[in-house]
Formats: structure tokens, C-alpha cells, sequence
């Protein structure tokens, strides 16, 4: 049985689980995988949480407040792991790309395997493309920060990110729509930025935050979603790895 530990946001859970069910259709119920979503929404918000590493605890004489928000989203994370675990499921997934921020820490305190969504990304992004090819990255603040995929791309590829204007007042507020279910705002929106990493010359753009592919392929059908040759959505490629480790 498939974990997943949703909630960040609610759409973006829903969304992986639809990917999850349409990857394998069945003829009837008994066919589709078995999962548990559990839509954990009290989880404090990853992006404004992002701050030192809780590794340097030990050298501040005082908690910082970026530390002790780092701690609650932690403890918070790992409350939804434990659950899922407790409920028998043989590995958890994560439909959220800031969250994988705090991976390493949960994986340490969770005994099944959590499956590394940015991983599983470039797993797929090195399958698929040309080593040294420019990719484009729209994401939250937070997973800009920390570099989450900057850190598995810089040796085969370049990432290249939406100026400073466009991050706020294109990939931000997009993320904010969806949230707030305004789609049809939020697809207008997100255009100005993925114009932007076109003419950049991207050959593939990475759908960074959970909530960008309810914007973008909200009033597309599944199978070009599949088709795209240009948008790489984790989201799909974290059900796709999930239904490969299931079977």
C-alpha cells in the first residue's frame, strides 16, 4: 500500500492522487493500487520555514526563529509519516518539492522508504535529455532557496529561473491561485514565466511546486499530460516511480 502524506497544498495531493489512479486504470476496482492519502493541511508553510539546517543546533548558543520553524515543520512531517506507517503502508511519497528540504531528517526518523521526488525528477531529466541542456525551473521561493534541484542538476545540466519580477508577480501568484482555486487565473498567469525560460532556450521546464501543473494542464486531458515536450511534472513522474515500486 502506497503512503502519501498530502495537505501542501490539498490540491497538489488530490492532483497525484488522480496521476496515481489514471497511470493504472482497471477494468474494475479490485484493479486500481491501494493507497492512503492522508491530506495532513496543518503542516506550517514549508516556504516561509526555510532557515538554517537543525544539524547546527548545536553550535547556536540560542534557537533562531528560522530553526524553530524549521523543527515544527519537521515534527509536523514526520507525525503524517508515522501515521501512514503505523497503517501498514510499505512506502511514502511526498506531492510536495519544498518539503523534500527536510528529507534527509525524515527519512532518518521514518523505517519504510520515503521515495525522493526531485530524485526521481532527474532520474527522469537525464533519460530524456541531453547532457549540459538548459532547464528551466519554476518553483517556490523556498525550493529556490535551498537549492533542492540545483544541487542534483548542476553537473549535467543548467537551470535557469524566472527573473526576480516574474518570480513574484507570475510563478507566486500562480502558486496562490491554485491554492486558492482560481485555475483560470492561475493558468493565465503562469504564462508570462514560462514564456520567459523559452526564450531562454529551456528544453524542458521543470513544474517545481505541485500546484504549477493544476495551472498549466488543468484544461488539458491526461494524455497530454503524458505527451508533453516541454513541461516535466513531478507530480506524474513521482506516481509513475510510486506504481514501479508498488507492482
Amino acid at each position: 500500500m502506497i503512503g502519501i502524506l498530502g495537505g501542501m497544498g490539498t490540491q497538489a495531493g488530490l492532483d497525484f492522487c488522480n496521476k496515481l489512479a489514471m497511470l493504472n486504470r482497471g477494468k474494475i476496482d479490485q484493479e486500481y493500487p491501494l493507497f492512503i492519502l492522508y491530506n495532513k493541511s496543518n503542516i506550517p508553510g514549508r516556504p516561509e520555514s526555510i532557515g538554517l539546517h537543525a544539524k547546527t543546533l548545536s553550535t547556536i548558543p540560542e534557537k533562531p526563529k528560522n530553526i524553530i520553524k524549521y523543527n515544527k515543520v519537521l515534527k509536523s512531517l514526520l507525525d503524517g509519516c508515522r501515521s501512514l506507517e503505523k497503517s501498514g503502508c510499505k512506502f511514502i511519497v511526498v506531492p510536495c518539492n519544498t518539503a523534500h528540504y527536510w528529507f534527509e531528517d525524515l527519512q532518518k526518523k521514518i523505517k519504510i522508504p520515503i521515495i525522493n521526488m526531485p530524485k526521481e525528477v532527474f532520474k527522469h531529466t537525464k533519460k530524456n535529455c541531453k547532457k549540459n541542456s538548459k532547464i528551466g525551473l519554476l518553483a517556490t521561493e523556498g525550493t529556490l532557496k535551498t537549492k533542492i534541484y540545483n544541487k542534483l542538476f548542476e553537473k549535467d545540466f543548467t537551470i535557469i529561473n524566472p527573473n526576480e519580477s516574474l518570480q513574484v508577480k507570475s510563478v507566486n501568484q500562480t502558486i496562490k491561485y491554485v491554492k486558492m482555486g482560481n485555475i483560470k487565473l492561475a493558468e493565465k498567469s503562469i504564462r508570462p514565466a514560462i514564456n520567459y525560460l523559452l526564450k531562454m532556450k529551456c528544453k524542458k521546464i521543470i513544474l517545481g511546486c505541485t500546484e504549477l501543473p493544476i495551472a498549466i494542464f488543468a484544461f488539458k486531458s491526461f494524455k497530454n499530460i503524458k505527451l508533453s515536450k516541454i513541461f516535466l511534472d513531478p507530480n506524474l513522474i513521482l506516481a509513475t516511480a510510486s506504481m514501479e515500486k508498488y507492482k
